[in-house]
């Protein structure tokens, strides 16, 4: 049976979507955008919410490696390609589009909070990461959905700006922004930058 394009890309369900509160993390190459994430989610999970995250690329990716079985299965025709363990899953699928953020979020289910990393053209809530060292343009100044900035430098965006040592206020600001339960440890985990 010969298989068209449109017979092998089944669109994402939107409306299994829970209603999960998310938002990305946006800027340019090198402004520090993974290592924020990264501190993030360690001091989001540490304070007991369950995160999901999403990783933009606009370029495209390779998941998984050549000459690996689910490569070959995705190499000889397979739209879907799954591969599990006792303690993860992976799976690669076709897709007929850039998905939008609110697309993808049917695919993480039972969780507190998404943060993304990228999608800095989205309608969605987004934290900037701006460093004018390494990026003299902003990426999102002015975008209505821009929530907060972050920066080594004072920054008046008409949004709040957090120093980028500051992790313990972000989380506090990302908590209160989407009404998630405040279970502050002890201390908060200090940044050196």
């Amino acid at each position: 049976m010969q298989h068209t394009d449109n017979d092998r890309v089944r669109p994402i369900n939107v409306k299994r979507a829970p209603r999960v509160p998310y938002l990305s993390v946006v800027g340019f190459s090198g402004s520090g955008k993974t290592t924020l994430m990264e501190r993030l989610i360690g001091e989001l999970t540490r304070r007991g919410l369950r995160l999901g995250t999403i990783k933009h690329d606009a370029h495209g990716f390779e998941i998984d490696r050549p000459g690996k079985d689910s490569w070959r299965h995705k190499q000889a025709g397979a739209t879907v390609t799954m591969i599990a363990s006792p303690h993860q899953i992976g799976m690669v699928r076709d897709v007929d589009h850039d998905h939008r953020l609110v697309e993808l979020l049917p695919l993480l289910p039972k969780v507190d909070l998404v943060l993304a990393e990228g999608f800095k053209r989205g309608t969605h809530p987004k934290i900037e990461i701006h460093r004018p060292e390494a990026n003299a343009k902003p990426a999102c100044k002015g975008d209505p959905h821009l929530i907060a900035v972050v920066s080594n430098a004072a920054l008046e965006w008409g949004v709040p700006c957090f120093e980028l040592n500051d992790l313990c206020m972000l989380a506090d600001f990302i908590q209160d922004h989407f009404h998630l339960a405040r279970q502050r440890p002890l201390a908060c985990v200090r940044i050196s930058t």
